[in-house]
């Protein structure tokens, strides 16, 4: 049986991650929510989530000393980042000016207009963003396998990730502006959004990511 760990740096709701990726595992896996490097260096596949704000993330993950096994899981292993656990792996973010992420995908993390308006009506739009949007492929991936093209997800957040490279970028939405709100390479894909919050489509994604083998084209057999 694989061992999946969810990274417990006392930030977000882990439990609801664990317990969504526990109902489309059913028993092929056993999740665990762990603040041990050891065990996420143990772990078969890894996600990273998170809510709050950057410099605590990693300040978190420095005090519990899981900087460098985030790093080797995130070059290893299947990899899953989430809502601040996708921030984190830019190079710097707006938010706390000054806090350095992990590094990961050149680029930064930016906050949305405090002005930002309905394209066609010229409404104000709320800050942070919270609710449903919906995702537009940018490319193909096996974590959108049975997932429809422009399907609804639930978000919550005020920052959004700008990578240099838009060729990370997998999935797009608007929000007064497009912002990139899934980025992929290799064994690593993470997302602005809450797929344990996202219903049906969520759950599609968390068991595609368990049935994943970190190779950019190919899934094992459910």
């Amino acid at each position: 049986m694989e061992r999946v760990v969810v990274i417990d740096y006392r930030m977000g709701n882990l439990r609801s991650v664990a317990k969504a990726l526990a109902h489309v595992a059913a028993e092929r896996a056993d999740i665990l929510v762990s603040s041990d490097a050891r065990a996420i260096g143990d772990a078969d596949r890894v996600v990273f989530p998170g809510q709050g704000a950057i410099r605590d993330c990693m300040l978190e993950l420095e005090n519990h000393g899981l900087v460098e096994a985030v790093k080797e899981a995130l070059a290893s292993k299947p990899f899953l980042g989430i809502c601040l656990g996708q921030q984190a792996l830019m190079e710097t973010s707006e938010e706390h000016i000054g806090t350095v992420g992990l590094g990961i995908f050149p680029g930064t993390v930016k906050r949305f207009s405090n002005d930002v308006r309905d394209e066609s009506t010229g409404e104000r739009l709320k800050v942070p963003h919270m609710g449903w949007n919906n995702v537009r492929f940018a490319k193909k991936h096996p974590l959108w396998r049975g997932i429809a093209d422009g399907e609804y997800f639930y978000f919550v957040h005020s920052y959004y990730v700008a990578p240099q490279d838009d060729e990370v970028t997998v999935g797009r939405t608007r929000y007064a502006v497009e912002f990139s709100s899934a980025i992929a390479k290799r064994n690593l894909f993470a997302v602005q959004f809450h797929p344990e919050k996202s219903a049906r489509a969520g759950l599609a994604l968390l068991k595609n990511f368990l049935q994943w083998d970190g190779d950019a084209c190919v899934m094992r057999d459910a």
